[in-house]
């Protein structure tokens, strides 16, 4: 059976089986973002929503809908698949002002939808193919509207996630019925961050959310990214030429990463600054290039996750200063950067990271990075 067939069915069933019960949860005092209370921030990742549109993706019973309603003056559509769902919702909060609920395919929804002002989904975006979703959720948001989304990073078994985009047996459980069977991807960040750069968003920050008790494995992700704006169409009078042009100047970042205050610490642990091997052997700082349409911010953040694995968010960065210089007939403008704090243990995606002692930093730094720790 196709994976979105099977969770159509699963969610139907649940549904029936809460309709039986007449079991509908209580409006929440807050937005939560995991099935844990006091997990995480609240409904301020949406930003200012007083009377603007948004959209509640998987809705279930509504209760999310109806809080961001009444407590933040939100004009929220609850959209949901489960026919049994929709119909819980409906039964529940059809009087409720400010919300409406729709029982619909999202992917169908949103191409004849006026485009929302934000989006989220708790839990419930994994269910359906991202290639499909992304794009679709994109051109039913309006250019710089908020998408959060709620996602599982490590289930109650320990299994964590795969790069693999593809969907993969989970269940949902049930206090006093057999679990049911579903299927839905389950991504590390960075695969996440991928997909939503390549469908036009920009991944402003991601965190994770573990189970409050020490013993469970459980983990959430929570992922907040923005719509890009579309780009204008150039228009020019002179003719194009099909010869890539010369190189003349190219941005770069460098980052350093730490904790704490110290004159010229750019990385400072208690290990010392985090320095990895690059292809070139030479010993530098995580950065690179920033790409069309990032600022120095997103730039540090993107750079961090790919190069290490560590997760960083924007008000962790503070930038430092902007170095000059040329290499090879090439101008380049480089920001160093500090990051105050981060998640995860560095990988090896780029090569042999480190911990150097300030007093036992190593020769052949890159000229660079050599420059940045300077400053």
């Amino acid at each position: 059976m196709p994976a979105e067939d099977t969770n159509t069915r699963a969610w139907q069933i649940y549904g029936q089986r809460q309709l039986a019960r007449a079991y509908t949860p209580p409006i929440p005092d807050r937005l939560g973002w995991t099935p844990w209370e006091g997990i995480g921030p609240g409904a301020e990742v949406l930003g200012n929503i007083a009377d603007r549109r948004v959209l509640d993706i998987g809705s279930g019973v509504g209760h999310h809908a109806v809080h961001l309603a009444r407590a933040h003056g939100a004009r929220v559509t609850g959209i949901e698949l489960s026919p049994t769902q929709h119909e819980r919702a409906v039964s529940a909060h059809a009087d409720v002002d400010g919300v409406g609920f729709v029982q619909a395919v999202v992917t169908q929804y949103l191409a004849g939808a006026e485009p929302f002002d934000a989006a989220y989904a708790i839990g419930t975006l994994a269910f359906i193919d991202p290639h499909r979703s992304l794009p679709a959720l994109r051109d039913g948001l309006r250019p710089g509207a908020p998408l959060i989304l709620s996602l599982l990073h490590t289930d109650l078994h320990g299994r964590g996630p795969s790069t693999e985009v593809a969907p993969r047996e989970q269940t949902i459980l049930l206090r006093d019925d057999p679990p049911l069977p579903t299927q839905m991807s389950v991504l590390p960040p960075q695969s996440w961050k991928d997909l939503l750069t390549e469908y036009g968003y920009r991944a402003e920050a991601i965190d994770l959310l573990p189970h409050p008790a020490e013993s469970a494995t459980v983990i959430q992700q929570l992922i907040r990214a923005r719509r890009l704006p579309d780009r204008p169409a150039r228009v020019s009078s002179r003719p194009r030429s099909t010869r890539a042009p010369d190189a003349h100047a190219a941005v770069g970042v460098g980052v350093g990463v730490g904790v704490g205050v110290g004159v010229g610490a750019i990385l400072l642990s208690e290990q010392g600054i985090l320095l990895g091997r690059h292809r070139r052997s030479t010993l530098e700082l995580p950065g690179g290039s920033v790409e069309a349409g990032e600022s120095f911010d997103d730039a540090v953040i993107r750079e961090l996750v790919e190069e290490t694995g560590l997760v960083a968010r924007t008000g962790d960065v503070g930038l430092l200063g902007t170095l000059v210089d040329h290499v090879a007939c090439v101008l380049w403008v480089t920001v160093g950067a500090l990051v105050h704090a981060w998640q995860g243990q560095p990988g090896e995606s780029v090569g042999d990271w480190a911990w150097y002692p300030l007093d036992q930093l190593p020769d052949g730094l890159f000229v660079c990075s050599a420059q940045i720790l300077t400053a």
